[in-house]
């Protein structure tokens, strides 16, 4: 499967806490906990004795205990202990199979056997961050980042807010890319009533679009009034190809709106998608071009367009059709 070559988020850093927590990636349960150090360690949640659930068990002494027998595990998935054979020296055979973890922007991420270098960058963003979610969505992952770049929706979908009804077009635009082929637009200007929770009025706002990886993605936007410069990066975990888990972090130049408001404006905004997503049939997105039956395009598309050859270019065969 070609998504093994990526890093995937299954957690914000902050939802680790003293006790296994599950989560599902690529359709397969996991167990994420942290070692004697504090350090996020995460297993198949398979316990290699008879298959139990190692979520349903507890941490104790910078080791993962079973539930149903007792088995303890270290951080690189060794058994270190089996309480009804005290003497018995557990071989190889007897590990949980642990996969390879990093944290990074505030999210923990996961790595198979092969994955690449790491999660995707984030350059010169401001340093004011919030992490919101997470959203567990009955949605494919791609759908949810497709939404994520779509523009021609703002009008309807976010009126009052994001868009204006009475001015529904989609200004001209370029659709570009990065040297390993990840779809940009550097320019896309909007007119929005209310842009972000400090705006005070309507404004026109020039957004920036860019691909992160397969499920992730990444928009700037600034007002031309001036105001903050707010980024909003999608992380999406492909849970099971028709649902997904979502993470939207916000990294701003606002330093005076209080965590609570920020956050109530982009939730907010999510509740009016959130639906409309959940509508969609097929819940996996179709990568095929409207002449292969795929869904109808318009000029307003372009990104769109783009990001599902993207996925095609990448061999993305996980929530989508």
């Amino acid at each position: 499967m070609n998504e093994t070559r990526w890093w995937w988020p299954v957690a914000a850093e902050g939802e680790v806490a003293d006790a296994p927590l599950a989560v599902e990636l690529l359709g397969d349960p996991l167990v994420l906990w942290r070692d004697g150090g504090g350090a996020p360690v995460l297993f198949a949640d398979r316990c290699p004795h008879r298959g139990a659930r190692l979520s349903m068990g507890r941490v104790e002494g910078g080791t993962l205990r079973c539930a149903y027998h007792g088995w303890r595990f270290d951080g690189g998935g060794r058994c270190i202990a089996v309480p009804s054979a005290p003497g018995f020296e557990p071989p190889a055979s007897c590990a949980a199979r642990a996969l390879s973890v990093q944290v990074a922007h505030g999210m923990v991420w996961a790595g198979f056997d092969g994955a690449e270098a790491g999660p995707p960058v984030l350059d010169g963003l401001a340093q004011r961050r919030l992490v919101y979610g997470p959203f567990d969505v009955e949605t494919s992952a791609p759908r949810a980042v497709e939404n994520f770049l779509d523009t021609s929706h703002f009008a309807f979908v976010h009126e009052g807010w994001l868009g204006d009804a009475a001015h529904p077009e989609v200004p001209a635009h370029e659709v570009t890319a990065t040297a390993d082929g990840r779809p940009v637009i550097e320019r896309y200007p909007a007119w929005q009533p209310r842009a972000s929770a400090a705006a005070a009025g309507g404004d026109w706002v020039d957004y920036r679009y860019e691909v992160l990886s397969p499920f992730a993605a990444l928009l700037t936007k600034q007002g031309r009034g001036g105001g903050p410069e707010d980024s909003y990066v999608i992380w999406a975990c492909p849970a099971a190809p028709e649902r997904c888990r979502l993470w939207f972090a916000q990294y701003t130049s606002d330093l005076v709106t209080p965590d609570d408001t920020l956050r109530d404006f982009q939730v907010a905004i999510f509740a009016q998608d959130r639906p409309v997503l959940e509508s969609q049939r097929p819940r996996r997105l179709p990568l095929a071009s409207p002449g292969e039956g795929g869904e109808a395009m318009c000029a307003a598309d372009r990104l769109s367009a783009a990001y599902r050859r993207y996925l095609r270019s990448c061999g993305i065969t996980f929530g989508v059709c």
